[in-house]
């Protein structure tokens, strides 16, 4: 499983192509898949980069729901129909369709925020603005984390 670290704030150029940081694209070519798989975040104004593998699995869960159900268009709808395959280009780069650079209110920087086994692509003073909140309540809730043992 990739393991997304730090945040990394990079220049979009005109065309909107804007590099991917080094250590995400390898965790990324290490699965297998040249790309990220791209779509807006349901929580918040960001953007949502996951593998490849990461993404069949959110589609597994998906296609556990009734066919026919309302549960499963709307997550299909909202997440899988909107998810855009970007590949990285010679240079380590993708180009954001606009789409989600409005939904993330992305401009000419993009912050890329490891989170584990996914990452989002944020505009910068949304992410500093949803970092401190995050930040504060999780300082409230410390007693909360646990830690999974390995192999557990």
């Amino acid at each position: 499983m990739p393991l997304f670290l730090s945040t990394f704030e990079n220049k979009v150029d005109k065309k909107g192509r804007v590099s991917v940081p080094a250590s995400f694209r390898s965790e990324l070519i290490e699965q297998g898949f040249n790309g990220i798989i791209a779509f807006p975040s349901l929580a918040h104004p960001a953007i949502e980069g996951w593998g490849k593998e990461r993404m069949k699995a959110l589609a597994g869960g998906i296609d556990t729901f009734d066919p026919f159900s309302d549960q499963r268009d709307n997550f299909a709808n909202a997440i899988l129909a909107e998810a855009t395959e970007l590949a990285f280009d010679g240079e380590g780069r993708v180009v954001l369709p606009e789409k989600l650079k409005e939904h993330a209110g992305i401009g000419e920087t993009a912050t890329f925020v490891g989170r584990g086994s996914t990452f989002q692509i944020w505009a910068p003073a949304a992410f500093v603005a949803a970092q401190e909140e995050a930040k504060r309540r999780a300082k409230e809730n410390r007693e909360v984390l646990k830690m999974k043992e390995p192999g557990a």
